[in-house]
């Protein structure tokens, strides 16, 4: 069968239109997609069809979308997940799947449909709630944190779990030699890929850059082939492919040792399929709804609902007690963890493909995912204003993610002292003698040119969460930062700029998103005399009044007079010194003093 141009344009354009229309209302773009695709397709007008050609483009749409989600993921947060994380995660899938399960056994009475539907009420939306997270302005506190921990493990799970139901119901019939079999596949797959992640794809990478290969058009082409390869892998296991186009997005995301390149190759990825592939798999997913469920199983579309969301709410509260934040973060946490989303529409299309479950349970779960997703934002805005009118809106603690400051003299040394109680801290310098300094201090420290990459690397740059530059030359820190940015996607960069720097040099910090050290120009000679001859323990606290009232006398240019602010405290977080706009009454100041001042 050919396909139809015009079939395919007027999906992508329904889809692009309904899409951002949602997204402007503040819901994922998915939620429009699926909607049109039920007003405009067999559900409702008639004026959208499918046909097998666009089916094909809806299947590659979903494994790109696998391949581009593991690729947003960092595995060492899966290894750094709270506690508060696992167990939310734990909880908010493991009661709705209960509850689904026993519920489609007392309507359906079918063992793997329940088990389908118990783990597709489990699934929880990572990418729905990042955007919802941002506009609350929470990304940086805990009830942030564990949601994001939990839904990241809870997919996990649930991919899992839909891959041991797949390859069950493929054999058709349970039996111990037959399970053995389905076991041995899934420990196998697994196996083979864990080796190809961690042993060939790096090498491959390595072995083609070393002798000259390049290009983006070049890596993407290989890492396309390395995801369907994995794909392939899963179908010959008796799972389905999007298992491993998601486990080979997260091993090309270690396995391109480039980051500039990882970074290029994900937008690219990310670009071709939730731009263009997954949302006629979305819309064409809305063509199999039918409204029949509305009149025939409306009681038990309504059970779902209310399971699916009672389920995660209070399974999450529950199973969250222990970490000892108390149940209302974890009922805030359950209300922000309660959208389902892509993941869910994906693994519900796929067992109506395979025949695990039927139009009418499709139906069901598609539309307890629009009804569940639809609600997270009331309910997760709900929660956090109620944790903060009770004071129990906590920040985030502060980021275990290393810090490369690049210089070692005394300034940078002060700095280090106390970023170094909550992270820790590596100096790179090309003077033997501040290394040498650095050292005696008890700091890491390495000798090496901020310019050449392979130091950088030496620093740890690829692991990174800050990188600040902090020596004598303005356009040295500039060019580090532009590198970090650049080169190693570092996110967070800041530079130490003088009063008598280039004003280019601004240009380029702001064209990298990097940002100035302690939020203007500094005198650099002098405060790093000051910080020479002052020992790490004389930093003086002072109220925000004083520092607001010398930041403004030394127009332009921070401290001037007889004051540096370094750090600010909030909520005991200890964060570098930014724009004076930005601090708060309550705050508490950290600050480097040339002569004795007042510190109240």
């Amino acid at each position: 069968m050919e396909l139809s141009i015009l079939n395919l344009l007027a999906v992508l354009a329904v889809a692009w239109v309904a899409g951002n229309v949602v997204s402007r209302l503040g819901y994922p773009a998915v939620l429009g997609e699926i909607g049109a695709g039920i007003l405009l397709g067999p559900p409702l007008l008639g004026l959208l069809q499918a046909g097998a050609p666009l089916l094909v483009i809806a299947e590659l749409g979903i494994l790109l979308m696998m391949v581009y989600i593991g690729m947003e993921i960092d595995l060492r947060d899966l290894g750094r997940a709270s506690t508060g994380g696992l167990l939310a995660a734990i909880g908010g899938f493991v009661v709705p799947f209960a509850l689904g399960y026993v519920a489609t056994m007392a309507f359906v009475g079918d063992v793997w449909a329940a088990l389908f539907i118990g783990m597709a009420v489990g699934v929880t939306s990572l990418a729905t709630k990042s955007r919802i997270l941002v506009e609350l302005g929470i990304l940086d506190t805990r009830v942030a944190h564990v949601m994001m921990a939990g839904a990241l493990i809870s997919d996990t799970m649930a991919l899992i779990v839909f891959a041991g139901i797949l390859s069950v119901v493929t054999v058709g019939a349970l039996s111990i030699a037959g399970l053995g079999v389905v076991v041995l596949q899934i420990a196998g797959f697994f196996v083979a890929c864990w080796l190809l992640g961690i042993h060939v794809v790096p090498r491959l990478f390595s072995w083609l850059t070393a002798r000259g290969f390049g290009g983006r058009t070049f890596y993407l082409t290989l890492a396309l082939l390395v995801a369907l390869t994995f794909s392939e892998l899963a179908e010959l296991a008796g799972l389905h492919g999007i298992l491993g186009a998601f486990l080979a997005g997260l091993f090309l995301r270690e396995g391109i040792r480039v980051k500039r390149l990882s970074h290029d190759i994900t937008g690219v990825v990310k670009d071709v399929s939730l731009g263009f592939l997954a949302p006629v798999f979305f819309v064409t997913a809305g063509f199999e709804v039918s409204f029949g469920v509305f009149r025939e199983d409306l009681f038990f579309l309504l059970t779902i609902i209310v399971l699916a969301t009672v389920g995660k709410v209070l399974g999450t509260a529950l199973f969250y007690l222990p970490s000892g934040f108390g149940w209302r973060e974890g009922l805030t946490v359950g209300a922000g963890m309660n959208g389902r989303g892509a993941v869910e529409i994906i693994i519900a299309g796929i067992g109506l493909q395979a025949g695990i479950i039927d139009q009418s349970v499709f139906s069901i779960l598609v539309f307890m995912a629009i009804f569940t997703t639809a609600t997270v934002p009331f309910m997760l805005k709900r929660g956090v204003d109620w944790l903060q009118r009770r004071g129990e809106l906590v920040r985030s603690d502060p980021s275990t993610k290393p810090v490369l400051i690049v210089g070692a003299g005394a300034l940078a040394r002060e700095l280090a002292h106390h970023l170094q109680d909550v992270s820790s801290v590596t100096l790179l310098d090309l003077n033997a003698r501040n290394v040498a300094i650095a050292r005696e201090e008890g700091l890491e420290a390495l000798q090496g040119d901020a310019l050449d990459p392979s130091a950088l690397v030496r620093g740890g740059i690829d692991d990174v969460g800050t990188l600040i530059a902090v020596t004598p030359n303005p356009a040295v820190n500039v060019l580090v930062a532009q590198r970090a940015r650049e080169a190693f996607v570092v996110p967070t960069v800041r530079a130490l700029m003088r009063p008598d720097s280039d004003g280019g040099l601004f240009a380029v910090l702001d064209s990298i998103g990097a940002t100035t050290l302690f939020g203007a120009p500094i005198d650099f000679g002098r405060w790093d005399m000051v910080a020479a001859r002052t020992p790490r323990s004389t930093l003086k606290l002072v109220a925000v009044e004083r520092v607001r009232a010398a930041v403004r006398a030394s127009d332009p240019n921070l401290g001037a007079h007889d004051l540096l602010p370094m750090f600010v405290r909030r909520d005991g977080r200890l964060r570098v010194f930014g724009d004076v706009a930005d601090v708060k009454d309550d705050d508490e100041i950290l600050v480097l003093v040339d002569r004795e001042v007042t510190t109240t």
